[in-house]
């Protein structure tokens, strides 16, 4: 087990390893880790029990190319070179669509922790067999139906006591789904209408564990991803999963996740009202 007085003078040994290394004074070192050189003295000193704030940390890390873990002795690798990440970063080839064999392993193991996702589309667990067939029926190598058993696998997965589940969608894809925008313009308004029912039932149900948020897609973006707690961090890009393993990633990811959370225009009891509301403007047509 490690202590915090161990971690603490691993990282006093360290950090006066990577100084050395960066062949800097210290005042010149301290610059480039964005801190003053009487705080630097201070982290270097014998008497220190503290470890710096994670700000810190991860400015030295990032000045260095170290990573924390590391830096802290929760790592014996050092450097960020190419072994390093080939163990820290691997790309899994052969990924048809976000919904497949390896998630559902990846969410069992990280049972218990809180999961962030940000869907491609829709959140996997709330969607109809109707709108499935329709979004995944041209993609050669995959099977709507598995898929849709990944979906009512990962629902009742969501059911089970201890699930914890945020989930960021923009507010224009939601609102483009129901009024059968973009990739959505060719299903039928009562597919569309059906399915917002189920998300509204669903989204209802599981709440608090499950909680949907919606940002604006005019001052924030992001790509496809799951944060699986502390396990792992996954990025689809299309036909490709990024996984990352290490703590760094995963907590950079996580940082971006939350960023969207913190920037949601629509909190989650907002979101059931505004699927009510595209809802009923569905059934005026």
């Amino acid at each position: 087990m490690v202590t915090k007085s161990k971690m603490v003078e691993t990282f006093r040994t360290r950090l006066s390893e990577v100084i050395t290394r960066a062949g800097k004074s210290r005042l010149a070192f301290a610059e480039s880790a964005g801190m003053d050189r009487s705080t630097l003295s201070q982290l270097l000193s014998p008497d220190n029990d503290r470890l710096p704030r994670i700000e810190t940390l991860a400015a030295i890390a990032n000045s260095q190319q170290v990573s924390i873990d590391w830096l802290v002795g929760l790592s014996q690798e050092g450097q960020l070179g190419a072994h390093v990440l080939e163990q820290s970063v691997q790309i899994e080839e052969h990924a048809p669509s976000p919904a497949d064999l390896r998630l559902a392993r990846w969410h069992a193991e990280a049972a218990g922790y809180k999961i962030r996702y940000v869907p491609t589309t829709l959140p996997d667990l709330l969607k109809s067999d109707h709108v499935i067939d329709y979004e995944y029926g041209r993609f050669a190598a995959v099977d709507p139906g598995q898929n849709a058993e990944h979906s009512q696998m990962k629902l009742e997965q969501q059911r089970r006591s201890g699930s914890d589940l945020e989930v960021c969608n923009s507010v224009q894809a939601v609102e483009g789904f129901a009024r059968g925008e973009g990739i959505w313009r060719d299903l039928a308004v009562d597919a569309r209408r059906e399915q917002l029912a189920r998300m509204i039932a669903l989204a209802d149900e599981l709440y608090p564990a499950f909680r949907w948020f919606l940002y604006d897609s005019r001052n924030r973006y992001s790509t496809p991803l799951t944060v699986f707690g502390p396990k792992r961090a996954v990025v689809y890009i299309g036909q490709m999963y990024f996984v990352f393993n290490s703590s760094d990633h995963i907590r950079y990811l996580t940082k971006h996740f939350d960023d969207l959370i913190r920037a949601a225009v629509v909190q989650p009891p907002a979101t059931i009202e505004l699927l009510r509301k595209l809802h009923d403007e569905l059934g005026t047509q």
